[in-house]
Order: C-alpha cells, then structure tokens, then sequence
C-alpha cells in the first residue's frame, strides 16, 4: 500500500474517532442543558404561581365568613368573578382591581372551591374544559381538547373565625379551597425556541467538529508522517552508506582469489584494502547503534555507561587537544587550547561528553585547509560552561546550518572516501548534547570559518 495512502487512511480513521467522540461529549452536554433550562423555568415558573398564590391566601383568608352561603361575601371580595350557576360577565379590570400579584390576566386564573369542593366562584378566562368539581392535588397539570395545556396549584383558605387543624387533610376545618392556574402556552413556546436552537445549533456544532477533527488530525499525523520520511531517508542513506564499502570489499576479495598463490605481495596489499573497508563498516555500524541508543535514551542498558557524575571539562578538553594535535600537525593545521584556570565541572557521562567534542574537533581539522588555524577553548559564563571550536575552514552556508546535524547530511553532498567520516558526528553530536540538556549550536560563513559551540550547565567551579 502506498505510503500516502495508508497515512490518508489513518488521518480519516483519527478524525472519525475524534468527531465521534466529541458529538457524543456534544450531545450529551446539549441534552443534559436542555433538560437543565427546561427544569430551571418549570420551577421558576411554580415558584411564581406558589408566589401569586401566596399573595391572594394572605390578602383574602381575613375576609371570609363561616358561613356556609358565601355567595354574597364572594361577590363583594371578588366583584368580577364569576359565581357559579350564574351568568359571567367579563369585567377589564379584573386583574388590575381584584387580582392582587397577577400582572397578566390573559395568563392566569382563579377559582374558589367550598370545603365540600364545589366550584363556587371562578375567573372568566379559566378553560372551558376544566371540571366543576375540586382535584385536591397540589399540583395539576392537563391538555385541553383544543392542545393548549395548563398548570395549576390549589391551597387550601380558613376564615378568620377558624382556627386550622395540625393536619391540613381535615376538610371541616377550612372554609375552602383557593386554586390559581396558568396556560403554559408560553412556556411551551419557550421550549419549542430551544428544541429548534438545538436542532439547528447542534447539526452546525457537529459540522465545526468534523472540520476541526480533520485539520487537528492533520496536526497529529504529521510528525508521524515527517518521522516516517526520516526513516525511509535514513534507510537509504544507511544503504547508501554500507554498500560503498561493501561494494570495494566484495571486489577485493574477488580480486584476491583470481591473483595466483605466488603472488604473495598483491595479495598482502589487498587484505590491507579489505581490512580498511572492513574496518569503515565497523565504524558505521558502532555509530549506528550509538546514535540509535542515544535517541532512545536507552544508552545505560544497552551499552553499560556508567550513570552521570560530575566530569572535569578542563581535563576533557586538554586531553582531547593533546589526542588531536599529531593529526593537525599531519594535516598541516595550528590546532591551540585555551582553558580558564579554574576548574569547571559538568554532571554527565564522560565518554559521551568525550565523543562529543572529539567530533567537532575532527570535523574542524577535516573542513580546515592547510595552513589554517583551529582553536579550542573552555571558559565559564555565570553558571553555564562553553565549550568552543572554531576553525578558518570552508564554512558553512546558512541554508547548510539547519541541516548539517540531520544524519548522513554532508554539505557538498559527497560521500566518497575524499570527505571521510560516516555522516554522523554531528548527528551523535547533537544527540548527547540534548541527552545532557546542553546547548549545542554552529556559526559560520562561507570561506572564511565556523565556530561550534556547547554550553553545559556548571554543577562545581573551582576558582
């Protein structure tokens, strides 16, 4: 399956998930919101019914009689009501004279109920539908033929000549029952706003998270598909790599077997050969194996390295100068020390630290011609030490620098035996620094040279 193609794949397969997962978080979160703001305004509004309620119990309880004809008291509390049994006629200021705490006549309702619970007297506007006699639920809720439906809360009154019963359930010792209802037209209205804001909002809410999935899984996927394309640029460039030398090796050897026996001195000058290309491929493949551990920081258990401890940068640096000095002078190159007199010292693994530097020192003597100068030097800033190297070699340009610590990455692009090295010390380079949380960074410029320069944190100075 083609590469592309399988990541395409796996970016789909990752965007569903993700979407499929937020549309779940979504609809519940909507669902339970929904649920929410339909319980908060049913109670809001129970509260205001229970409030208005409260109001007219207070307001008409002192004025009731005993007795057990109140028609005529109740026409002269509650002039426009309806008595029962008797014709209606609506009055406009109902509400506004008699209804005491009711702002919207066209909403709300009265009725009055004896102890016996027969309807006595009633608001013109209450539903046709509703039956003469009393439901002495607290709380009723119904549908009237035409779809409309209503809410209502009964209360039970006591006249001002009785006195009520611990136990509200005795029908004798109240003088009646008052119940104030609602149509919930506009509450429903109110529901049916927020189930069409969610039947829209959501579909678009889905919409904006199946986008944003694909694109964040674009996100995801790409330093995997970018380490995918490293892999396969590293496997060329190791085939690349191996097969030079195995090549040349392949061909001595066959070289060795068509020289006849007695040509002992061909042959000696030919194991030579073999014994270098064999050498050139133990080489990569230690650095290899090195560099691989090192991005794993598994390097302790594959390799046996002894843990961090603190490492004397002075001697590290005095002695790789001193190693190296015998290729500069080979080389025809003025290779110099300068080391700060205090003693500097470094938490990290010594033979890491060693390879390190070793390898920007050979990079320098190898990219320096003849006649040029490399220095090494140790000084402290503060609490950090820097190392540098600097040459007055080729140079680097400056599109070469970001990539000069990728592995195998050479700048003129040769990987003949003429340039030498495997490809890989800067990249071995880098891979320690950052596993001691150093710094390691390049400046240069064509022709003229390069400075390479790690900065270590100092755990122990002696000045």
């Amino acid at each position: 399956m083609n590469s592309y193609s399988l990541f395409r794949r796996s970016r789909l397969r990752l965007a569903l998930w993700y979407a499929g997962v937020m549309g779940v978080i979504l609809s519940v979160s909507g669902l339970g919101m929904y649920r929410a703001m339909v319980q908060t305004n049913w109670t809001a509004m129970e509260r205001e019914i229970e409030s208005i309620a409260g109001t007219l119990h207070d307001s008409v309880e002192p004025l009731l009689p005993p007795s057990e004809e109140p028609t005529a008291v109740l026409q002269q509390i509650f002039p426009d009501l309806c008595l029962s049994d008797q014709p209606c006629k609506a009055t406009p200021t109902l509400i506004q004279r008699h209804t005491i705490g009711i702002s919207d006549r066209t909403t709300y309702y009265i009725r009055l109920f004896n102890h016996q619970g027969k309807l006595l007297a009633f608001s013109p506007n209450q539903p046709l539908s509703l039956p003469p006699t009393l439901n002495r639920s607290s709380w009723q809720t119904f549908r009237t033929a035409k779809g409309i439906r209503y809410h209502q809360f009964t209360t039970i009154l006591h006249s001002a000549n009785t006195h009520p019963l611990v136990n509200e359930a005795s029908t004798h010792s109240s003088w009646g029952y008052l119940q104030i209802g609602r149509t919930l037209e506009h509450f429903d209205a109110e529901i049916r706003r927020i189930q069409w804001i969610m039947a829209i909002g959501l579909p678009i809410a889905l919409s904006l998270v199946a986008t944003s999935s694909w694109w964040l899984s674009g996100l995801a996927m790409q330093p995997i598909y970018q380490s995918y394309q490293q892999q396969q640029q590293f496997t060329a460039n190791a085939a690349h790599e191996l097969r030079s030398p195995l090549a040349s090796l392949l061909a001595t050897v066959e070289a060795i077997l068509r020289i006849p026996q007695s040509n002992q001195q061909d042959i000696q000058i030919m194991l030579y050969t073999v014994e270098r290309q064999g050498r050139r491929l133990s080489h990569l493949i230690a650095d290899l194996l090195l560099l691989t551990s090192l991005e794993q920081n598994s390097l302790e258990q594959n390799l046996g390295a002894k843990p961090f401890q603190p490492c004397c940068l002075n001697d590290l640096v005095s002695d790789l100068t001193e190693e190296f000095l015998e290729l500069a002078t080979a080389a025809d190159i003025n290779l110099t020390c300068q080391i700060t007199t205090c003693e500097i010292y470094a938490l990290g693994n010594e033979s890491q630290l060693y390879r390190l530097v070793s390898n920007l020192i050979a990079n320098a003597i190898q990219y320096t011609p003849r006649g040029g100068y490399v220095t090494v030097s140790l000084v402290r800033s503060d609490y950090t030490a820097v190392i540098a190297v600097k040459d007055t070699g080729i140079g680097i340009g400056l599109a070469d620098q970001e990539r000069i610590f990728e592995r195998f990455y050479r700048v003129d692009g040769d990987r003949s035996r003429k340039t030498g090295g495997t490809g890989l010390g800067l990249a071995i380079a880098v891979a320690i620094a950052q596993k001691h949380q150093a710094h390691l960074k390049v400046e240069s410029q064509v022709g003229i040279g390069s400075i390479f320069t790690l900065e270590l944190k100092i755990v122990l100075s002696n000045t």
